[in-house]
């Protein structure tokens, strides 16, 4: 049987999230913007509930595309407000838009998003060796300057404990643990 890090569940969808996502860095836009509407609605919220809810968000935010989503109307938003599959927050589904916005006005000003979030690591993860999920941390100096920075640009809910979350998710950041089987040595 494999080890993994602590946090996993025995759901299957939170072990092919484990072995198959988390951590694995991302650099198309399309991706990287669906992992930023999903850990704003995380926020205040465990991920297993956003994994769960994860394919209802996808078609309620039509497919993450950052163009369609930019452009919500009021009536998108009350039908957001009252999909059942979702978390309906109203703040974060407007949020949704602003980011979707402000996303489109980073990929125009550094060429993609990619570019802009992988430029604080200089395209090349950090790998931490943590020996269980206890000494991972919430926060980062890195976090809390990148949600500075996103601030600055717009960005809603992208507070340094968001901003850590989104940086594991997608591989900016390695945070599996070293008992984990998906840890590699720097």
């Amino acid at each position: 049987m494999k080890k993994r890090c602590s946090w996993v569940s025995e759901s299957q969808l939170y072990i092919d999230y484990h072995d198959k996502e988390w951590g694995e860095p991302v650099f198309d836009d399309e991706t990287l913007f669906e992992f930023l509407v999903l850990e704003t609605f995380q926020a205040g919220l465990s991920w297993s509930t956003i994994l769960n809810k994860r394919a209802q968000f996808r078609i309620a935010f039509d497919n993450f595309d950052c163009h369609k989503i930019a452009k919500y109307t009021e009536y998108k938003f009350n039908l957001l407000m009252q999909d059942t599959g979702i978390v309906r927050n109203n703040l974060k589904i407007r949020s949704a838009t602003t980011n979707a916005q402000c996303f489109i006005a980073v990929q125009k000003d550094y060429g993609s998003f990619s570019k802009f979030i992988w430029s604080y690591v200089k395209g090349k993860p950090i790998i931490n060796e943590f020996e269980n999920s206890t000494a991972i941390p919430v926060t980062t100096v890195l976090s809390e300057i990148i949600s500075k920075d996103l601030k600055k640009k717009g960005f809603k809910f992208v507070g340094a404990t968001i901003m850590y979350a989104y940086m594991q998710a997608i591989g900016v950041v390695k945070d599996h643990t070293t008992d984990c089987f998906k840890f590699q040595k720097k």
